[in-house]
């Protein structure tokens, strides 16, 4: 599973997953810190449609955490003020990143949440869609 796939699985599901994930990791492995958990500011670059140039937006705070699992670096950059996550994230990239035994028992994990969150989404458009005018069939 590609990282950004698994990332998008990870913040937009439920925050028990990466918790369960990343702990499992640290009870079998040493995890060394090699950055805190720190707030940070990035910024958002966006397209402008009519000329098709980049600019700007402005700046989003987040929080960062890298960490080192046997060898294999791994990062967390989260929106927000959210270091527990941030950490989270983190420990399982590395996992990833250093190919351990565990990560492959976690794409069944990861896709049943991707799958939750679709069928959650789906509910919720048809939800909205019930409210929708159609303005096409109204007497005028």
């Amino acid at each position: 599973m590609m990282r950004k796939r698994r990332t998008e699985i990870l913040l937009k599901g439920s925050k028990d997953i990466s918790v369960k994930l990343a702990q499992e990791i640290r009870n079998k492995y040493e995890v060394k810190t090699v950055e805190e958990p720190n707030p940070g500011t990035v910024m958002v670059k966006v397209r402008e449609q009519a000329q098709g140039s980049l600019f700007y937006l402005g700046e989003v705070l987040v929080t960062e955490c890298k960490v080192m699992i046997d060898g294999a670096l791994g990062m967390g950059i989260v929106a927000g003020d959210e270091p527990e996550l941030a950490s989270d994230l983190a420990v399982i990239d590395a996992a990833y990143n250093g190919e351990l035994p565990e990560t492959k028992a976690w794409a069944g994990v990861l896709l049943m949440e991707e799958d939750r969150r679709a069928r959650k989404n789906k509910v919720l458009k048809n939800k909205i869609l019930k409210t929708k005018v159609n303005f096409e069939t109204m007497d005028v």
